[in-house]
């Protein structure tokens, strides 16, 4: 299997997404983008989908019944102290419950995205282009097995068409 790539580099991110939309146009597959920073867009435009929000969801849900469950058995069941007459379940430890819920969900979710993206400490990191890590951005395009040398030139002409101040290929 060939794991040839073709990647195009830009100065700006605004020359970045115009260059999307026109590879995207012109029928060129888009593998990657890599950025300094968030860029808002690129996920809609490279129609990516993600569950990690519906995972999130989950465990901020599974996070209040528990910690409603936790709370409830220690101030009622098992060890109940009556204040001034007031009732045991007052739900007076609904900041609690608010504020465990979030711990809950973004601790779970961290873990999530960690063990979805298989970072681990010690990982050594592969980076194919190490200047978007300053003040680039690049577009990472897979060159398939069955494009041909037409479709090379027109690739690395559209690279150039939409601004990208170098073109290399990688393994």
């Amino acid at each position: 299997m060939n794991n040839r790539n073709i990647i195009g580099i830009y100065d700006d991110q605004d020359v970045l997404l115009n260059a999307l939309d026109e590879l995207q146009e012109n029928g060129v597959k888009i593998k990657d983008v890599y950025s300094p920073i968030p860029l808002h867009g690129v996920f809609e435009r490279l129609h990516l989908k993600t569950r990690l929000p519906y995972a999130t969801f989950i465990y901020g849900a599974i996070g209040v019944v528990s910690v409603f469950l936790f709370l409830y058995w220690t101030s009622v069941v098992s060890y109940p102290l009556k204040f001034g007459g007031k009732p045991l379940n007052t739900l007076s430890f609904i900041i609690i419950m608010f504020v465990l819920t979030i711990f809950v969900g973004t601790l779970f979710t961290f873990l999530t995205y960690f063990i979805r993206e298989k970072m681990f400490p010690g990982k050594q990191v592969e980076l194919p282009i190490p200047e978007t890590t300053n003040d680039k951005f690049a577009v990472l395009i897979e060159k398939e097995v069955t494009m041909t040398e037409d479709d090379l030139k027109k690739v690395n002409s559209l690279l150039q068409k939409t601004g990208a101040v170098e073109i290399k290929e990688t393994e």
